[in-house]
């Protein structure tokens, strides 16, 4: 295979998103929530990891979370992996980190990224389906379970457990 044989099957492949996000929680289990400006329902700090950049989807977590919610911190261990269809866009695999239990000098800490987000709010886990419906929502409750549970990260598709 000639060098522009391998860059025209490159280009060929079907394209997929890689995005990244962190659970956040409070001394009380509370999970911190971001209400974004530019779609329905809240979400957890995270976005499009920057893959033209190199950038791994842990280095994707922490940054997102920096332009977020004003927080530097290092992610923890790996709590979930979704593959989530998308109607409107190509595929996209998020991974879901622990970022841990703020103090409440982080809380305080917390800046919004006005250009994309309206607020941020800590909701105990049992409401979390009224902010986040659906396979984002099954996501989070799944990685909060891999938490709890101290087991390895869970594979889901769509939010759904796998394997």
């Amino acid at each position: 295979m000639t060098t522009h044989d391998y860059a025209t099957y490159i280009a060929g492949l079907p394209k997929v998103l890689v995005g990244a996000a962190c659970v956040f929680r409070d001394a009380s289990g509370r999970v911190l929530i971001v209400e974004p400006n530019y779609r329905e329902h809240w979400t957890l700090p995270g976005g499009t990891v920057e893959s033209a950049d190199g950038e791994s989807p842990r280095q994707g977590a922490r940054r997102e979370s920096l332009e977020e919610i004003g927080l530097d911190v290092e992610p923890g261990r790996l709590l979930a992996v979704d593959w989530a269809r998308g109607s409107d866009r190509p595929p996209i695999v998020a991974y879901v980190y622990d970022g841990g239990v703020l103090d409440e000098d982080q809380l305080k800490a917390v800046r919004l990224q006005e250009s994309e987000l309206l607020s941020w709010k800590l909701v105990e886990p049992a409401e979390l389906d009224r902010y986040l419906p659906g396979a984002r929502g099954r996501r989070i409750h799944a990685a909060l379970g891999a938490l709890k549970s101290g087991a390895g990260p869970v594979e889901l598709e769509d939010g759904h457990r796998v394997g």
